[in-house]
């Protein structure tokens, strides 16, 4: 089912996203070399519970995925990149975390993905994996508008990606969203331009470029959920919540401080 919300609801989703983003940013700024992966999700925890938010995730049990999830946010690290379950881990210096969150508020829900080194120690490889996911996400938001197709998106992200030399997989992707986590449409990171949904006003998608420095191919971890590159290179995930408006996308997962304006009529 593909939701189409009205403009009180892409309000509410706004709300939500804002949130998410914001704590993105909080737990970002917390991290330090040796701050523990469990502390995260208990850091997370606590903003979402304050918040009066509800977690997407601790219930979430899902067919690619073994029982219920049983924490707040994915915190995949180094070779790990969607997923990421939770555990004893203290962060190294160097090391490329990715966070990534979705919660409900209002009954609508937002998601997210950031990825980021830790500590002063730069691989300018682990670099250019970042950037090439958040210039891929942008890539997508900028062809996001009324009448295009969801190939149109999924080009942009693949055309970047590829350009970028990556290859990409294609088992995992962005999503519909709205009052449930994960919707139709899927929103596949590579793709053909001109084909596939129709984008319309109302429509909310978590866009999500995540890519792999060496293989397309991923293998779970022995804890059912954490997906990893099969050959343990560096991995990379960007992801923000749109809103397809009248006048092109809206970002709505941007933290309060980076918000931008809904997109104005031309």
């Amino acid at each position: 089912m593909i939701e189409i919300l009205n403009e009180a609801e892409v309000e509410r989703a706004a709300r939500t996203g804002r949130l998410v983003g914001t704590i993105l940013q909080d737990l970002k700024a917390r991290v330090r070399v040796g701050t523990d992966l469990l502390e995260i999700d208990s850091w997370a925890k606590a903003m979402i519970l304050d918040a009066g938010a509800t977690s997407c995730y601790v219930d979430y049990e899902p067919p690619f995925g073994r029982g219920p999830f049983g924490h707040y946010i994915c915190t995949a690290v180094n070779d790990a990149v969607l997923h990421g379950k939770p555990y004893h881990y203290r962060l190294a210096d160097g090391d490329l975390l990715t966070l990534d969150l979705a919660i409900i508020t209002e009954g609508i829900a937002a998601d997210a993905a950031i990825s980021f080194i830790v500590g002063p120690t730069r691989d300018p490889r682990d670099e250019a994996l970042i950037e090439t996911t958040e210039r891929a996400l942008e890539a997508a938001i900028a062809v996001a508008r009324p009448d295009a197709r969801m190939g149109d998106i999924s080009h942009a992200i693949g055309s970047v990606l590829t350009s970028a030399g990556y290859a990409i997989n294609m088992e995992f992707g962005g999503h519909g969203i709205g009052s449930t986590m994960h919707q139709d449409p899927h929103v596949a990171n590579d793709g053909r331009p001109g084909r596939g949904v129709r984008l319309r006003a109302g429509m909310l998608l978590a866009i999500e470029p995540w890519v792999m420095a060496d293989t397309r191919t991923l293998v779970t971890d022995d804890d059912g959920w954490t997906l990893r590159s099969a050959t343990g290179c560096r991995t990379a995930h960007t992801e923000h919540t749109i809103a397809i408006t009248a006048n092109g996308a809206r970002i709505l997962t941007l933290p309060a401080k980076q918000e931008a304006p809904a997109p104005e009529t031309a």
